[in-house]
């Protein structure tokens, strides 16, 4: 490539193979935001890893979270993607697993329900008829559950008396008592 002659667009590069299992999985969440973003998505990455999902999808009172999970493995029927970590995930951590095929740089967007319990997925990009084929690139899942979500808030908000809405801290001290208020909510959901 001349010094002046334009770089190779970003879809007809191939990523080099990542080894480190770490290092590539961050690739992926990285690739996971900017598809998310390419599809109008708002996304956000929690700070730290002590969440069992990478990123929620929304807006406030609208997020779905979102486990994402990648592979290169092939064997003879399709790609290997593992969808727990150490040990099973508990129901109700998180809402979708987002898979990612590196070597077809496809991704499926699963349910969590739908493999709940699951140590691996078989993902076949080559074949139709595969019972993942539904969710290769299903995108629209997420914007759907959102929806769902706002559904759900409106007919609570219903229910609920009208509140006077908390004011932004203004100092260290009040962000961090807000800080604290969250956790403790967060806690009271999520025990």
């Amino acid at each position: 490539m001349s010094k002046h002659s334009p770089p190779p667009s970003v879809k007809s590069r191939k990523p080099d193979t990542i080894e480190n299992k770490k290092q590539r999985g961050e690739w992926a969440e990285s690739v996971f935001m900017a598809k998310a973003h390419e599809r109008g998505l708002p996304v956000s990455k929690p700070w730290g890893d002590s969440w069992p999902y990478d990123f929620v999808v929304g807006t406030t009172g609208r997020f779905v979270s979102v486990q994402v999970k990648s592979t290169l493995s092939r064997p003879v029927s399709g790609y290997m993607c593992t969808v727990q970590a150490h040990r099973p995930y508990p129901a109700g951590s998180f809402d979708f697993v987002a898979a990612y095929i590196i070597p077809a740089d496809t991704w499926y967007i699963l349910p969590a329900a739908f493999i709940q319990g699951m140590k691996v997925v078989t993902l076949q990009p080559d074949s139709p008829s595969s019972k993942y084929e539904p969710y290769r690139e299903a995108w629209h899942l997420l914007r759907e559950a959102i929806a769902a979500k706002e559904e759900m808030n409106v007919d609570a908000s219903d229910a609920e008396e009208p509140t006077e809405p908390e004011r932004p801290p203004r100092n260290a001290l009040e962000r961090m008592e807000a800080s604290f208020r969250f956790m403790k909510r967060r806690l009271e959901v999520d025990p």
